[in-house]
């Protein structure tokens, strides 16, 4: 389910940016979609209809975005590194040298 999630989450994102480079921009500078007046869909009604489809497009992709975020975190197992607790190492006894006297050392 994750893989087929996967690919719909990339089609909705080239979806996307295409519908986003179609769109006309304010300055002129970079939109596609300029074109004269003639055609099907009047010039304003083709910015409603272009703003809608992005809108959707990215409620869609937030979504898909949280659905496999989901995904990959119920993968995982429920330990924590802090919820684990190291070996203490054994308790060693203390060296039986009585105090007052001098140890000492031997080379060997």
């Amino acid at each position: 389910m994750q893989q087929v999630l996967l690919v719909i989450h990339v089609l909705i994102a080239v979806a996307l940016i295409g519908v986003i480079l179609i769109q006309r921009s304010e300055g002129g500078g970079l939109g596609i979609g300029g074109g004269g007046g003639g055609g099907l869909v009047s010039i304003r009604g083709q910015a409603n209809l272009l703003t809608r489809l992005t809108a959707g497009l990215a409620a869609a992709f937030m979504v898909t975005s949280i659905v496999l975020a989901i995904l990959a975190g119920a993968h995982r197992g429920g330990s924590a590194i802090v919820n684990e607790v190291p070996a203490a190492p054994a308790p060693t006894a203390p060296a039986t040298t009585t105090p007052g006297t001098p140890s000492v050392p031997t080379t060997e």
